[in-house]
């Protein structure tokens, strides 16, 4: 049995969705405040069109971070040097901590509205477990390096949504600071590594 495709109304209700929830939290000084009533009449569309796409405000939520991640995901999983597989720990760790990094910057209040969710926490979102794998994976190949599993959600920490709109917000960094704040952390934490690495 093949799946069916979906309706060409409903393909294009559901960019208007994620077009409309996108620009709304782009938008919003507090992401928790906009509901799915807002996104809807953004949208144009009724609420029950939300619920039937999405299951609720959070699954929305993750749906439209999940196409910005896509592009890291991709690169990470088959992409080439420095993000790609075949990319030695000391040059991938901070390519990928970078790219994270880049990600919240550029998405600050939808990624504050996805770690606000209360959803069992940001520490269980798939994206969170596969950087944190991946971390823990190159760290391990680390010598000298004790508890790798811990140096790896030490280091996400730093890309955390509500330290980087604290960063920005509050302290008036930049995204360039925020960035060369980063990639000294990763050096200090993962050692220069060999020339090559």
């Amino acid at each position: 049995m093949t799946a069916r495709t979906p309706r060409k109304d409903a393909v294009r209700n559901r960019a208007a969705v994620l077009a409309a929830a996108d620009e709304l939290f782009a938008r919003s000084e507090s992401p928790a405040t906009i509901t799915m009533a807002d996104i809807a009449a953004a949208a144009g569309v009724g609420k029950a069109t939300l619920f039937r796409g999405f299951g609720d405000r959070t699954g929305l939520i993750r749906e439209l971070f999940a196409t910005r991640l896509e592009p890291i995901r991709t690169a990470v999983e088959d992409g080439p040097p420095p993000l790609g597989p075949g990319t030695p720990p000391h040059r991938r760790i901070p390519a990928l901590l970078d790219a994270v990094l880049c990600l919240k910057l550029d998405n600050r209040h939808l990624a504050l509205a996805l770690e606000d969710t209360g959803d069992a926490g940001p520490y269980r979102a798939e994206h969170y477990e596969r950087w944190h794998q991946v971390l823990r994976e190159m760290l391990d190949r680390i010598d000298g390096l004790a508890d790798s599993a811990f140096a790896a959600h030490a280091l996400l920490a730093a890309t955390r949504a509500d330290l980087v709109e604290h960063l920005v917000a509050q302290q008036g960094m930049t995204h360039e600071e925020i960035r060369d704040h980063l990639a000294r952390y990763t050096a200090q934490v993962i050692g220069a590594g060999a020339p090559d690495a």
